[in-house]
């Protein structure tokens, strides 16, 4: 009799087991489709717009849309050269009461789609620290409102073009690069650090501790200027002709003292950091 009673429950167990696992999170419907390359022009439109119910994700590169789902840095994502290169728009609908596991969503997306296969692991990189100088903090400090306590990079708009870049985070934040300028409008420091690194040369990590949302301004050469465009361009997979490569070679230490001048300071480094490295993924999509 007990032999049987083991094996009733042996037999049941993958059914009680599966009923007890949640659901993962999912989109009702998705479609994703080729995007066409990004290409030096007037204008460029990329980015995450979540409006009601509706997610739209335009002209990401399969890296982005990992570096979205994980919620890491763009660096930490590595694979063949094609997870850059290829551009897919991705529409679909979010379900009731799920607008708060949109990146959950995008993993189940990037499995079921793409067939994504990948390993974590620790690699060292050279980046800069950006700590807080010695004369201390001179950004003004956004006093603290609830109504811009949502998490950023979930409603994200970017433009760019010849005449800069301009990118909307949500909740009243956003940076602009434009006019030989830098501002910036509640930023925390580590979209603060996320954004300088789009004009580095390597990564950057924020190591300030500090917790609030700042409002800044920093002031370019025109020759920085024109050479942090063209990196902030290539970063973002624009096929730019090689005169216009050899111009971003020619930026000097103007990023470096204008960080000073806010009361901060860009430290090179080597640290570990984690690491999602691609096995395998589909550049064809599994059809809508």
């Amino acid at each position: 009799m007990q032999a049987i009673r083991w094996s009733i429950l042996a037999f049941c167990a993958p059914a009680w087991l599966a009923a007890q696992t949640p659901a993962r999170p999912e989109f009702e419907v998705a479609s994703v489709k080729p995007a066409a390359a990004i290409v030096a022009g007037p204008d460029v439109n990329i980015g995450v717009r979540i409006d009601g119910a509706q997610f739209r994700c335009t002209s990401y590169s399969l890296r982005d849309y990992i570096r979205f789902a994980y919620n890491v840095k763009i660096y930490q994502v590595q694979g063949p050269d094609w997870l850059t290169q290829d551009r897919y728009t991705v529409t679909a609908k979010i379900p009731e009461g799920g607008s708060g596991h949109v990146r959950e969503m995008m993993q189940s997306l990037l499995e079921d789609r793409f067939k994504l296969k990948f390993h974590r692991e620790k690699k060292e990189f050279p980046v800069y620290s950006l700590i807080v100088g010695k004369s201390g903090v001179k950004m003004t400090e956004e006093p603290a409102d609830p109504a811009d306590s949502g998490p950023l990079d979930v409603d994200v708009k970017a433009q760019g073009g010849r005449g800069g870049v301009n990118v909307d985070l949500g909740h009243g934040a956003y940076f602009g690069f434009a006019d030989n300028k830098l501002t910036g409008k509640k930023l925390d420091m580590p979209r603060f650090a996320d954004m300088l690194a789009m004009f580095a040369d390597r990564p950057v990590i924020d190591q300030t501790d500090l917790k609030g949302r700042y409002d800044f301004s920093i002031l370019l050469s025109e020759e920085d200027y024109t050479a942090m465009l063209i990196r902030s361009a290539v970063k973002n997979g624009v096929s730019l002709p090689p005169q216009a490569l050899r111009l971003m070679e020619s930026s000097g230490d103007t990023l470096f003292n204008a960080v000073q001048m806010l009361g901060l300071k860009l430290e090179p480094k080597k640290a570990p950091l984690d690491v999602i490295v691609v096995d395998s993924a589909e550049k064809t999509p599994v059809e809508n």
